[in-house]
């Protein structure tokens, strides 16, 4: 359906669409909470700065759209923000309000209910998409341990063992942990607390050891990358209208051989065509019983490589692998697997944050509006599955970024909240004005560097 629409419009209105839902969600918590412990919301505004003509009054509270998009606010009777960073969300509140109509006069448990609500309930935004995904769509387990190749180009000196390793491998312990799926594997490599890993392969009597601290997360990334799992040729989806279609590919075919090379994985068969652009070839496919044989001719497309930058030409056919099997789960089981999902997600953001504060990882890899766009409308175009999976990914990771102690951010708030607990006082206005102030800026020079990140992907 979205085949027709230009690109540009798809990135524009998917990226709306996330960070429109995500907003709302976010700021409905603050809502919702203050709301149940007796304080007033003066105004829930979609937006920041000066508000636009589009406002309702209903009871207490005005409901209405700001003129910049980049964000939300719930504005609370007696929480001001102080300075540059309050006039982002419009005039004062009327007021005066009673004493226990206030966010500070309500008791400290209240206040930090209050600000943390909204990570809360992007939170559980996410558990309840995944718990979607699972109970409709069902979940992809993807059992095999198997290595389908081994490139160990960029890997660290330390990791130098994995060229031990030969397709057809089946990876059974590391670290003494049975893997039971890729994701295992995955995640064994990663995150392995001690800097030897020791991977058992089945019919090697002595397992590899690889030596890469957990600090260095580059490296860690490496060993992924340096890893694909074995994946039987079986074409799974033939795109209409590809050259595949044409050449008579079905779904569920077997790639015996191309030309006269035999095929055992799937990453070999793409390799293959990919080194083939505009060349027939003979693809030899078993289908039921018998052997076909089938001339596709694979259509140039330009790509760039992602070390050198520099675009070149594959060949592409238009054909999709056969996923793993999908296990259904009901109503319980989804709650469950919403939790774990989550869970991983949650472990993905803080993984990359802690790259990035340790200067492990680039800030070049940060990200803005305008990379948000372009991921929303790319998962888009792949459905509505794939789209509700990126965007309770993104809502974990709303969650977190707001966590940071940054001023401003709901990780500030509860900053200054833990300082009154301990000190058995509120921090001083001006104090609070001064962090808020830095805290603000510091937030500017973040979105300014995402914006510029973003602004050079698109001329490279």
């Amino acid at each position: 359906m979205l085949a027709s629409v230009p690109p540009v419009l798809v990135a524009i209105a998917a990226g709306i669409v996330v960070l429109g839902v995500l907003i709302f969600v976010h700021e409905f918590g603050h809502f919702l909470a203050a709301k149940s412990v007796g304080i007033a919301v003066v105004r829930f505004s979609f937006g920041l700065g000066p508000r636009t003509p589009l406002r309702v009054q209903r009871g207490e509270t005005e409901y209405c759209l700001s003129w910049v998009p980049l964000g939300g606010y719930v504005k609370m009777a007696g929480l001001e923000e102080d300075g540059t960073a309050g006039k982002l969300e419009g005039p004062a509140d009327a007021g005066p309000w009673p004493l226990e109509r206030t966010f500070d006069g309500k008791p400290l448990w209240a206040r930090v209910y209050v600000i943390s609500a909204g990570v809360l309930m992007n939170a559980l935004f996410a558990v309840l998409v995944y718990a979607l995904l699972a109970g409709v769509y069902g979940v992809r387990e993807d059992r095999t341990t198997t290595v389908g190749s081994v490139d160990t180009t960029n890997v660290p000196l330390g990791a130098a063992a994995l060229k031990r390793l030969v397709p057809g491998d089946r990876i059974v312990r590391i670290n003494g942990a049975a893997m039971e799926g890729w994701n295992d594997i995955l995640k064994a490599l990663l995150t392995a607390q001690q800097p030897m890993i020791r991977i058992e392969v089945e019919g090697k009597a002595e397992p590899l050891v690889l030596e890469v601290p957990r600090s260095e997360q580059e490296s860690r990334i490496a060993l992924i990358d340096a890893l694909t799992p074995w994946r039987e040729p079986v074409i799974g989806e033939v795109a209409p209208g590809q050259p595949a279609a044409a050449g008579g590919v079905e779904p569920g075919d077997r790639i015996v051989r191309v030309d006269a090379t035999p095929v055992r994985t799937w990453e070999q068969f793409v390799r293959l065509i990919e080194a083939s652009p505009d060349r027939q070839l003979t693809l030899v496919v078993r289908r039921g019983n018998a052997d076909t044989a089938l001339a596709v001719t694979p259509r140039a497309t330009a790509v760039r490589d992602p070390g050198t930058r520099e675009s070149r030409a594959v060949g592409r056919i238009g054909v999709g692998m056969q996923l793993p099997p999908l296990r259904r789960y009901g109503p319980l089981g989804s709650v469950g697997q919403g939790f774990v999902q989550a869970g991983n997600a949650a472990g993905l953001v803080l993984f990359t944050l802690k790259g990035l504060v340790l200067g492990q990882l680039s800030a070049r890899d940060i990200g803005g509006p305008i990379l948000i766009g372009q991921l929303s409308g790319q998962v888009a175009r792949l459905g509505l599955e794939p789209f509700l999976g990126f965007l309770a990914l993104f809502s974990m990771n709303l969650a977190i970024l707001n966590l940071l102690p940054i001023p401003v951010l709901d990780g500030g708030h509860l900053v200054f909240l833990a300082i009154e607990a301990v000190r058995r006082k509120p921090v001083s206005e001006e104090q609070r004005q001064r962090w808020t102030q830095f805290g603000f800026w510091v937030l500017v020079a973040i979105m300014l560097l995402a914006l510029g990140n973003d602004l050079l992907r698109l001329v490279r």
